[in-house]
């Protein structure tokens, strides 16, 4: 067993194996023609949060592999259920839709099955019954649920810029 090993070692390794490391530094530049307009918009909201509402930023990630973990269940006593190595994905995949509460760092999300715009959506509400007063600033990126037309009206930001994924502060998933 090996305690540890250097980078050197390692890319000596690669290179003898003729492997190296590809490094690209690219920036996707949108071509929307109201870029500026909309991301300055977006970054006076993060600057210069309004009083009259919360600023919020949301987002989906996924798909997340939820394997089944070894714990404590109701059981028989001495009769324990016992997990494959390998198991079976019964129910599939889950997506996980998320929110960052810019005033107060906190992180709210929901566990789904899909992620459509019904999901976007019911989450949305979920977040208008936790704040029923004042407006909800939302930030997202231009992910085509959050460009549905049942949707954009309900956000004060207005539609996402293109390629805008980088001006939506990402809430961090819990755990």
């Amino acid at each position: 067993m090996v305690a540890a090993v250097s980078r050197e070692s390692i890319r000596q390794i690669l290179h003898a194996a003729g492997i190296s490391w590809q490094a690209s530094k690219t920036w996707k530049a949108s071509t929307g023609p109201d870029f500026i307009a909309k991301m300055r918009r977006v970054l006076d909201l993060y600057d210069h949060p309004p009083a009259d509402g919360r600023v919020i930023c949301a987002d989906e990630f996924g798909p997340l592999n939820l394997p089944p973990r070894p714990g404590r269940g109701w059981r028989p006593a001495r009769h324990p259920v016992r997990l494959r190595a390998s198991y079976r994905r019964t129910s599939g995949v889950r997506h996980m839709i998320a929110a960052l509460d810019l005033a107060t760092g906190q992180v709210f999300d929901r566990i789904r099955a899909r992620k459509r715009r019904r999901e976007y959506l019911a989450f949305l509400k979920l977040l208008r019954q936790r704040w029923p007063a004042g407006r909800l600033y939302l930030i997202a990126d231009n992910f085509s649920p959050h460009k549905h037309p049942q949707v954009t009206p309900r956000s004060p930001a207005g539609r996402p810029p293109t390629t805008s994924t980088w001006c939506s502060c990402p809430p961090t998933p819990r755990g």
